[in-house]
């Protein structure tokens, strides 16, 4: 029995998580590695071979490790859990006219507490993952900040993590440079790992066509949608779309349409299948509803609460005050924000800290 305790670390057999798992390992944790089986991306019809945490030669990757370095390693099929809610959620946000986060939502409801739930049917301490991000304690709460590598950090999608689940969660990647891990897997005898490509797809959508994955998926879905109006903001028809789940809040490429000047999806509104375009001008908001909350730093906040939000995961954040609503949470900027787009997930920080985030409602 280690000392430091045992610790469940979640094993995709990418650079990341691998390292996590060996770190700790060297470290003298009693690790025991796991890799969830999410989604079979066969049986939905698409034209490229699963990847990511979907892939055998990953899980065959994530076993060889543990085995070399004899801890044990275990597959989770959560599948059914996750095709139950991700992918559900995922294609009734789009049908909705909202633009989902699946991975946050995976996070949040379903991987997390997969891992916990195994960890105490194998007496764990702890669940570790490879994601770029700090976890610590402070004043009875379990806090996550950004990782000192803030071109890697992805504390934006752990903002729906609760307590519970915070409180059992390390995160040991948090202090590092993506430089420094490729050093440490040539360290650790793994110089094809350190060279391995990383994926950015949804996992379950490898071919990073969801356009195509909600055609296959809904039954009907063309026949329902085609052929609604582009309308502008005085409600002008400027032409016919594809169907409006096809287009998200920000997009200008591919709207198949020709307006003598760049263009832009603004709005969209399921009920009347139309898509809303307008210039770049247009895009910009100074106020936005965010509902589905979970709070990390603080129990709550103060009716006015300065903060810096973050509406997509590449954003580098825009200042505003924070007002309670009966919704949720009022966001008022002090500049202009760029894009917000309903379903998206917000996080609110607090310099390095996540004090909460949750799902935009509407601007």
């Amino acid at each position: 029995m280690s000392k430091h305790g045992k610790v469940l670390v979640a094993m995709s057999g990418g650079i990341d998580s691998t390292v996590a798992a060996l770190m700790l390992h060297e470290q003298g944790y009693e690790v025991i590695g796991i890799t969830m089986k999410t989604w079979d991306y066969a049986s939905s019809g698409g034209s490229k071979k699963e990847t990511g945490c979907c892939n055998i030669d990953s899980f065959n990757d994530a076993r060889a490790a543990a085995v070399h370095h004899g801890f044990p390693h275990y597959i989770l099929d959560i599948r059914d859990e996750f095709g139950g809610f991700v992918v559900e959620n995922f294609i009734d946000e789009y049908l909705a006219g909202r633009t989902p986060n699946p991975c946050v939502m995976c996070n949040t409801h379903i991987k997390w507490r997969a891992l916990l739930k195994r960890a105490d049917a194998l007496q764990c301490d702890f669940i570790a993952t490879g994601h770029y991000a700090k976890s610590r304690e402070e004043n009875g709460r379990f806090i996550v900040s950004k990782a000192i590598d803030e071109t890697k950090d992805q504390s934006y999608v752990l903002w729906g993590l609760q307590q519970d689940l915070l409180s059992r969660t390390m995160l040991p990647l948090g202090g590092f440079r993506k430089t420094e891990i490729r050093q440490m897997a040539h360290d650790f005898g793994y110089p094809e790992l350190a060279k391995k490509a990383e994926s950015y797809e949804i996992c379950f959508v490898p071919d990073n066509d969801y356009r195509g994955f909600l055609k296959r998926n809904v039954d009907g879905l063309e026949t329902r949608v085609n052929g609604g109006n582009f309308i502008d903001s005085t409600g002008k028809i400027l032409g016919k779309h594809k169907g409006y789940p096809f287009y998200t809040i920000g997009q200008r490429k591919g709207l198949d349409i020709t307006m003598g000047k760049p263009v832009f999806v603004t709005a969209i509104d399921p009920e009347k299948n139309t898509v809303t375009l307008g210039e770049e001008m247009e895009l910009l908001k100074k106020e936005m509803i965010v509902g589905k909350l979970n709070y990390i730093k603080y129990p709550g906040i103060d009716d006015e609460f300065e903060a810096t939000v973050k509406i997509r995961y590449k954003d580098a954040g825009t200042t505003g005050m924070l007002h309670n609503h009966p919704s949720g949470i009022q966001v008022s900027f002090y500049e202009d924000a760029k894009g917000i787009a309903p379903g998206q997930s917000a996080v609110f920080y607090e310099g390095e800290d996540v004090v909460a985030g949750g799902i935009i409602q509407r601007t």
